[in-house]
């Protein structure tokens, strides 16, 4: 069995922490969270699903307990922690080993800075779980999971990366970059919800021009760079593209919110953040390169670039959480 180093152990890394170890696997969990390690090392890791808890036992240490040489790493830190945590990683991964981004987001050219970009695997995850007490991970549901090489190669690294997370539907992939910026237009559109308190699902259905057109500015920066948009759960990025019948559209979105609605999370991970946890958002980071790329090709984002300025209002507590934002927006189209 392999070992695995998941850095980062909230809804993302702890779901697959639980899994590996499930699986007969040697894992690590590093958490920046005591509380978050001491129940796991006192009680285990506790996925919570409908019908019941099930623990395993996981080692669990805080970055300043955890120490090297580490192997195969787990990167699963939100986006804005990960040159943080690329740096504790570093010094500490021994020649042979690597670093997988299972992050949302544009995370691998920072983390290359860090280790090297031959160390580096992307990942895409749509896992829709979320951290309920300490030591407690609520089971979302099955989703997309996909791992690759940056530059679109085959590998034995992924193919042994995929066989080992099975449990999760993993499969591998010659085109992660696809799946990350189709995530990306999707993430367009959730992140959107995050600025009212009403289930993503009906905010989506009720202002579908806007979530048309704020995906809409996010593929066309990803035509401008030759990328081929991969589909992934039920979203559909070809329906959302230029040439696409608007009657093909709404019938994907149909499916989509039709989707969205049977998981057990009726509201999206940044709603969570802001409105919960009353925490900083990562969506800023995972739109920096977009933006970047945007600039390069001379791409206009003027919607993504309002829609994010009012969540930095919300998250900030500068403005109410209200779904005028969205009309708002719709009026500024």
């Amino acid at each position: 069995m392999n070992a695995y180093t998941i850095v980062g152990g909230g809804a993302i890394g702890g779901t697959i922490a639980f899994h590996l170890a499930r699986a007969g696997h040697e894992v690590l969990l590093v958490d920046a969270d005591p509380a978050h390690v001491e129940a796991v090392r006192r009680d285990g890791l506790t996925l919570r699903r409908a019908d019941g808890d099930e623990s395993v036992r996981v080692a669990a240490a805080t970055p300043g307990e955890a120490d090297g040489p580490l192997h195969r790493v787990l990167l699963c830190v939100k986006a804005q922690a990960t040159a943080g945590a690329a740096a504790w990683i570093a010094p500490r991964l021994d020649p042979g080993g690597y670093v997988v981004s299972v992050q949302n987001g544009l995370n691998e050219p920072l983390i290359a800075e860090r280790v090297g970009k031959e160390r580096v695997i992307g990942a895409f995850v749509n896992i829709f779980a979320d951290v309920v007490e300490p030591g407690v991970i609520r089971d979302g549901g099955p989703g997309a999971f996909v791992i690759g090489e940056p530059d679109g190669s085959a590998s034995a690294r992924v193919d042994r990366l995929v066989a080992d997370l099975s449990a999760l539907g993993t499969q591998a992939t010659t085109n992660v970059n696809g799946y990350l910026w189709s995530k990306l237009g999707f993430g367009a559109m959730l992140s959107a919800t995050a600025l009212a308190d009403a289930p993503m699902a009906d905010l989506i259905d009720r202002h579908r021009p806007l979530m048309y057109a704020l995906v809409a500015e996010v593929f066309a920066v990803a035509a401008a760079l030759g990328l081929t948009l991969e589909p992934f759960d039920a979203f559909e990025p070809a329906a959302y593209l230029p040439a696409t019948p608007s009657p093909e559209r709404e019938k994907a979105t149909d499916r989509l919110t039709a989707w969205l609605r049977t998981q057990p999370k009726d509201r999206s991970g940044i709603w969570r953040d802001i409105a919960v946890r009353r925490r900083p958002i990562e969506v800023h980071d995972h739109y920096r390169e977009v933006f970047a790329q945007a600039r390069a090709t001379g791409t206009a984002t003027p919607l993504l670039t309002g829609m994010l300025a009012r969540l930095a209002g919300v998250e900030t507590g500068r403005a109410p959480m209200g779904e005028e934002h969205l009309r708002d927006l719709e009026a500024a189209r």
